[in-house]
């Protein structure tokens, strides 16, 4: 079938969250040492990674965990308490790194994805952001002026589902007008976005390198579904 409609992933596909020189202030070791180029790599997978765990927990901790996709309050309690237990020695540095995080101007596009967005809007092909995240990500695209072309934000903390769970995908087919079959899921995770595929809908995958590594991987899945010249 025609695909009429894709929907893209949020982190690690369309954007990534990248540690770059200004991380330095808010990042150094307890004997002032600053973190190399490795570490602050590794945290930055800690932070984004689909799915994984890759610390131990108290109680408290693995509810937030568990829940950090669906609760603002509950991602920030996860997800400091992973900078703590990767080494941020206080936890004002590991609030500053997670303030980062959710940080519209700290998340980057990949190199393609203007072209991505220009390419299916041509088309007409209507785009939906289907990501598990807490945070509201509307004003990533807003600062690079590509809200207009994104139909809508499917988001697990507004929804109370989280990928692989179908009602996730459900929901963004439903706001698009689409049928599963017709449409085409893009993302970094197999276990997690892969799932709309138990609807119908197609799929590719993608690598989240690091943006500079991945120049036109969404303009290649574009031409393989004869959807980008």
């Amino acid at each position: 079938m025609t695909i009429e409609a894709v929907l893209f992933d949020f982190s690690g596909t369309v954007f990534r969250l990248e540690a770059d020189e200004s991380w330095n202030a808010d990042l150094t070791a307890a004997d002032g040492r600053v973190f190399d180029l490795d570490e602050k790599a590794e945290l930055v997978r800690r932070m984004t990674s689909p799915v994984g765990q890759f610390l131990g927990f108290d109680e408290r901790g693995q509810y937030a965990w568990d829940n950090r996709d669906l609760d603002p309050e509950e991602h920030r309690y996860a997800y400091v308490e992973v900078l703590r237990r990767s080494g941020v020695p206080t936890l004002e540095q590991a609030e500053r790194l997670y303030a980062r995080s959710v940080d519209p101007a700290c998340w980057r596009p990949y190199p393609d994805l203007a072209a991505t967005l220009e390419s299916l809007a041509a088309r007409e092909i209507p785009v939906a952001i289907v990501s598990n995240i807490a945070f509201d990500i509307r004003p990533v695209f807003a600062r690079h002026g590509w809200a207009d072309l994104i139909h809508t934000f499917v988001l697990s903390f507004e929804l109370g589902a989280v990928k692989p769970d179908p009602r996730i995908f459900r929901a963004a087919l439903d706001k698009l007008g689409v049928e599963a079959a017709a449409a085409l899921m893009v993302g970094d995770s197999a276990e997690a976005d892969g799932g709309a595929t138990a609807l119908g809908c197609a799929f590719a995958l993608v690598d989240p390198l690091p943006t500079v590594e991945r120049p036109d991987a969404l303009l290649s899945v574009l031409r393989a579904n004869g959807l980008a010249s």
